[in-house]
């Protein structure tokens, strides 16, 4: 790779004629750091609303072998954005002009600077749907989300980002300007870039625009905490509702430590005593829920559930799901640094990986919360420390990776929505094994021959290891 010249800047500046070239090092400083760890200054940030613009910029990267970085909001926890090697950033945030929602072809047209939020909105306003719904989705970017494939609650149910994707503009490694896809939910035509795009990570292209599939919004809704006094007897209410015929929209756990965190963040009348709870949602129409929902209590019953409550009204429903949002927010103000993981599991190795998580917490004395959306196996373990202390951060490191080995020990898969990033790349080939991860460099070498396109992340280089500082 090159370092970026005073000549690359002037060229780069004659290309944006209608947005900024940042060079300053406060403006770099900015840009150096996502939600996850380790800070890279980038040379150059580049903000420009014109496509055109941004394909010229390619090009010249691609001929003077500089990297090229695309960014959102930077709300990424896997380090999708950090600009590992220098080079160029490119804020896609400010290209957020487009939110099209066509309610005839229940389809939405969107820039990937727009807040997956305000399509939220959007689509409603027409009782529509977009399902996919990362906790992080009032601030996180739709390129983001397209990027890593991210789910949220609703994937136990509906599925995640790419299953709502059907069209996309992307520029290519080269500068080309392309389209994947249409605006047909039907199309089988050639190879399908748009899915091997979606969840690339930016190792592939920059994506400028996507046609995302909506569907008609539910009549009804219903919701149900159930709370234990055991986090495996959670896990195994889990298993118990998935096997009964009933598919929840949502089914989140919070475990103890998450319960007290968000208590103490902001007093919602949470069970401080209970070991787990699990939140779950129906979603359909309104005569069947009723039956649903008997037969949800039952179950949680007949496994140990000491509570289960049923909010009879908007606001207490709210109330229940706003207590799962807050879990991030309340549990850094136990210690300044948290390591969010979604390490996922088959559905029926719920109960287990609880069990293993709490071994791993007591065996590295680490401050271990878990939450996320067990309906479909993507736990969310979550280490709570300080990354000032070196002695609690090599055990939080020795934490970590047996997490990611458990995952992967029983049927699971080390990312369920964050992403591999440079924060999990040394585990890919456990995983994959040496062939499948073979298969995938020669993807990315067909598709971006001189490696400009996001480099550092996904695949391991050589002598990596997993480094929280």
């Amino acid at each position: 790779m090159k370092v970026l010249t005073p000549r690359h800047v002037e060229k780069m500046k004659q290309i944006v004629k209608h947005g900024k070239v940042l060079t300053d090092i406060s403006d770099r400083f900015s840009y150096s750091f996502d939600a996850s760890f380790g800070t890279f200054l980038p040379d150059a940030v580049i903000q420009t609303k014109k496509i055109e613009e941004l394909a010229e910029l390619v090009k010249l990267a691609n001929e003077e072998k500089i990297p090229v970085y695309p960014r959102g909001q930077s709300t990424s926890l896997s380090g999708g954005p950090l600009p590992v090697n220098g080079g160029m950033v490119f804020d896609l945030s400010v290209l957020d002009d487009v939110l099209e929602i066509h309610e005839e072809d229940l389809v939405a047209v969107v820039s990937p600077g727009v807040l997956t939020g305000d399509i939220h909105k959007a689509a409603e306003q027409k009782g529509l749907m977009y399902p996919p719904d990362p906790s992080s989705s009032h601030v996180s970017t739709i390129g983001g989300n397209l990027a890593e494939n991210s789910g949220g609650p609703r994937g136990l149910k509906y599925g995640v980002t790419k299953d709502y994707v059907i069209g996309l503009e992307v520029i290519t490694p080269e500068g080309e300007i392309i389209q994947t896809g249409g605006r047909t939910v039907k199309n089988v035509t050639g190879y399908d870039l748009t899915k091997l795009i979606v969840g690339s990570e930016g190792t592939l292209g920059i994506i400028t625009k996507a046609i995302l599939r909506l569907i008609p919004k539910p009549p009804a809704s219903e919701t149900i905490m159930a709370v234990f006094d055991s986090l495996v007897d959670a896990g195994s209410a889990i298993s118990n509702i998935l096997s009964s015929g009933i598919l929840p929209a949502k089914m989140e756990l919070m475990d103890r430590a998450s319960i007290v965190a968000v208590e103490n963040y902001e007093p919602l009348g949470l069970p401080t005593h209970a070991e787990a709870i699990i939140l779950i949602e129906l979603d359909g129409h309104p005569l069947a829920l009723k039956d649903e929902l008997k037969l949800v209590e039952k179950l949680c019953q007949s496994v140990g559930a000491t509570e289960v409550r049923i909010p009879q009204n908007a606001f207490e429903k709210a109330e229940i799901w706003k207590a799962r949002k807050l879990v991030s927010p309340a549990i850094v103000r136990i210690k300044p640094t948290k390591i969010s993981e979604d390490a996922t599991v088959p559905r029926s190795k719920i109960p287990q990986m609880c069990a293993r998580l709490q071994n791993i917490r007591d065996k590295y004395h680490i401050h271990l919360v878990v939450f996320g959306h067990a309906g479909d196996g993507n736990l969310h373990p979550n280490i709570i420390c300080d990354k000032n202390d070196s002695e609690e951060m090599q055990r939080v490191e020795q934490a970590v990776a047996e997490i990611f080995t458990t995952a992967i020990e029983l049927g699971g898969t080390l990312s369920g929505e964050h992403g591999i990033g440079t924060m999990k790349s040394s585990f890919m080939e456990m995983e994959l094994g040496t062939v499948g991860l073979e298969m995938m460099k020669r993807i990315k070498e067909a598709w971006d021959p001189n490696n400009i396109m996001n480099p550092g992340k996904i695949f391991p280089e050589p002598g990596y290891k997993l480094e929280l500082n």
